[in-house]
């Protein structure tokens, strides 16, 4: 126990850098969303910095992998993260030069998201080379808390930020936690290759038809990646009502939405003790379909329904609490069953055809709120069925959204559940 404990020492100041990084990194995404709402008050036009963020990074990752595969990882982490910070820089300068425009924010979106197609897969492939395989569940767990920590942390930092020091002020915080991430991978992380790595001599087309193949021939999890792409088609259009409806109600604005996410976080900090904590399921493929129908079966319908911000924050809760919870067991799924030599490859795979539903979900939902659910709303009359459940004011529309979203989420996870029932992931323990 105490060899696995000390091999740990390296993955945790990874992570723990990372993490850091990662806080600057949504920090700016946030304050983007706020700065461009605000400026714009339009859906589409704030959906359409995730949509360009995801679009490249779905349509190329199923190539990025077989590079990540034969490409030393830290030295793609390094290149990718410092690619990533002078796109922010280039954002910077055009704060303080006054020039700033929305297309400026779509194009550093795009160009960060296709170096995330390059670095994802290789930081999967260096953690578990760094990770003792009885360690992949609690690791897993310490993701989600990263993750969590980002998602209480980010509105209540990043909201001050802009408050008092405007955008510029996010952005010098943002490259000031990518310094210290990126001296650390550099100088005191050294990261072992896997077996075989860098000797394959296929081609990029080759090296991702034999990730497909991979995932073609293990039904189990190319299952649970439709699974999850039809949760982030729901999960990402709902990040674009959200927004829209806290932001656009008397009883929302900046601090709510802010507290609403920060229950989110505190929910999923909350349920990554719970992750690292509780013994292994007897089927892991069963505790994420169970998760999964309980997050989309409350958030959506208390936000849809309610005004009150209490409500809201309540539901934020109950959605987020059993996720990191999933995300752990489906961690241990992917990295127990896809051999090292071949995850880049698998991973990247995985990446398009899990994600390639975010942008559309953004890209749709953003419309649909601005053209569709928001005149539908406004065209209703005092007192009619629509009034008396979403309100009429400006966010009535997202409101009614949201309840769309939470019928949806409860037949994509009901359709599936069927699906998988009676896959046995006891070999994944």
């Amino acid at each position: 126990m105490k060899k696995g404990k000390k091999s740990l020492r390296t993955y945790l100041l990874l992570w723990s850098t990372q993490s850091l990084s990662a806080l600057g990194s949504s920090m700016t995404s946030y304050a983007l969303v706020l700065w461009l709402y605000l400026s714009s008050g339009s859906a589409l036009k704030t959906a359409l910095l995730t949509v360009c963020s995801y679009a490249p990074y779905v349509v190329m990752s199923i190539f990025a992998g077989a590079l990540s595969d034969k490409w030393n990882k830290k030295r793609t982490m390094l290149i990718c993260d410092l690619f990533a910070a002078l796109t922010t820089v280039s954002a910077f300068m055009l704060i303080k030069a006054d020039a700033l425009e929305p297309w400026h924010l779509y194009v550093i979106n795009a160009l960060n998201g296709l170096m995330n197609t390059v670095q994802q897969p290789a930081s999967e492939v260096a953690a578990t080379q760094l990770i003792p395989k009885e360690y992949y569940q609690k690791t897993g767990a310490l993701r989600s808390l990263s993750q969590s920590m980002n998602t209480i942390l980010t509105p209540v930092l990043a909201t001050l930020l802009f408050t008092f020091g405007g955008i510029s002020a996010v952005f010098a915080v943002d490259l000031m936690t990518f310094s210290a991430a990126f001296i650390a991978l550099l100088l005191f992380i050294p990261i072992p290759e896997p077996e075989n790595a860098g000797k394959v001599k296929e081609s990029v087309i080759t090296s991702a038809k034999a990730g497909l193949l991979w995932l073609k021939a293990n039904p189990l999890i190319l299952k649970l990646i439709f699974f999850l792409a039809g949760i982030n088609l729901i999960a990402s259009a709902y990040n674009v009502a959200l927004s829209s409806m806290a932001l656009s109600k008397a009883s929302g604005g900046e601090r709510v939405l802010g507290a609403v996410n920060f229950c989110a976080g505190a929910a999923a900090f909350a349920g990554s003790f719970i992750a690292s904590s509780v013994r292994a399921p007897k089927n892991r493929v069963r505790a994420i379909c169970l998760s999964l129908f309980c997050s989309m079966s409350t958030e959506n319908f208390l936000l849809a329904f309610s005004d009150s911000p209490f409500v809201w924050c309540t539901g934020a809760v109950l959605g987020w609490l059993f996720i990191p919870y999933m995300g752990a067991n489906l961690d241990v799924i992917l990295r127990s069953a896809i051999p090292a030599g071949m995850q880049g490859r698998v991973y990247a795979c995985r990446n398009t055809l899990q994600f390639f539903t975010i942008p559309i979900g953004c890209l749709t939902g953003g419309a649909l709120i601005d053209r569709c659910f928001e005149p539908l709303m406004s065209r209703q009359t005092e007192g009619s069925v629509l009034v008396s459940l979403f309100g009429s004011e400006k966010g009535a529309g997202a409101a009614m959204f949201l309840a769309f979203l939470g019928f949806a989420g409860v037949g994509v996870c009901t359709v599936f559940s069927l699906l998988l029932y009676g896959e046995n992931s006891d070999r994944y323990e």
